[in-house]
């Protein structure tokens, strides 16, 4: 059944003929915009016209743009945090690690000298660890009798004088230091050559001067330096440095002394190995008087 609308309704042309009307428009647009550029300044018009609406058509894409930009960029910089956080610590360890090879160059090399300017043989050691006994201040080092360390032998550092061996092992031995209250060392002031005894004092870390007259001639900053008269430490080495005289109604001065060697802290240090003496070979003995001596005079 054909649907047409009543003849009251059909007003204009047809369909057929609007859309031949509009092709044939289209195309007479076509050329005479190709031939002569007549519409160029009306494609401008409407181009600047539509292009707001453009920008707000793309606002929604740029939007999403930004966004997957803005989590990607987050993304990418946690990453790189978390890496360069990762360098810093690493660069942070090797610092410490070339730091402390340094320091233990420079010590090593402070032995060296120290070596050079001792005037016995010396063995190189290492501190291991504190001796067990919490009532003595000792320690023990890597280095016994298998090195040639006897008992008794001076220990030294790059400062000064550090103990003295009192056990000895085969690849080990123990060293009382110079603060230990049983250790006591000959010591002479370096400013006036005074002779006196230094003794652990009764403080951890520190050494005393006993038996000095109140009025020695002993002040606050005097080094004192080993003596030699004990036969056990070379003359010379570095001991302690006096930080306190009290002269009172004693007869004797109370002088305390704090050690110039790193008791607490050197984990390097040099066993001297006492050479033996050389005895001085025997005189020769007196030719026997010559024979013609004993003869009496001639008669």
């Amino acid at each position: 059944m054909e649907y047409a609308p009543p003849p009251f309704f059909k007003q204009g042309p047809s369909a057929f003929a609007r859309l031949l009307f509009f092709a044939v428009l289209a195309i007479a647009l076509l050329v005479v915009d190709a031939r002569y550029k007549t519409l160029v300044v009306v494609r401008q018009a409407v181009g600047t016209i539509l292009y707001p609406l453009q920008r707000a058509a793309l606002v929604p894409r740029d939007a999403a743009l930004r966004i997957g930009d803005y989590f990607s960029t987050q993304t990418a910089l946690l990453r790189e945090n978390e890496q360069l956080r990762r360098d810093r610590l690493q660069l942070a360890q090797t610092a410490q690690v070339a730091e402390q090879r340094e320091t233990e160059n420079a010590q090593l090399r402070r032995l060296l000298d120290a070596r050079t300017r001792a005037p016995v043989r010396s063995v190189h050691a290492e501190i291991l660890y504190d001796a067990r006994d919490p009532f003595s201040q000792k320690v023990v080092i890597n280095r016994g009798t298998q090195h040639g360390v006897t008992l008794g032998a001076p220990v030294i550092d790059d400062r000064g004088v550090l103990g003295q061996v009192v056990r000895v092992f085969p690849f080990t031995s123990e060293v009382a230091l110079v603060t230990d209250v049983d250790q006591s060392i000959p010591v002479q002031v370096l400013r006036n050559d005074l002779r006196a005894v230094a003794y652990g004092g009764p403080g951890a870390g520190s050494l005393e001067l006993r038996f000095l007259a109140a009025n020695a001639d002993v002040v606050n900053g005097d080094v004192l330096v080993t003596s030699g008269l004990d036969g056990v430490y070379p003359a010379g080495f570095p001991v302690a440095k006096v930080v306190s005289v009290v002269r009172g109604a004693s007869a004797f001065a109370q002088i305390v002394c704090t050690p110039i060697a790193a008791v607490n802290g050197s984990p390097q240090v040099l066993v001297l190995i006492p050479t033996e003496k050389i005895e001085p070979p025997p005189a020769p003995a007196e030719p026997p008087p010559d024979a013609s001596q004993k003869r009496g005079p001639r008669k």
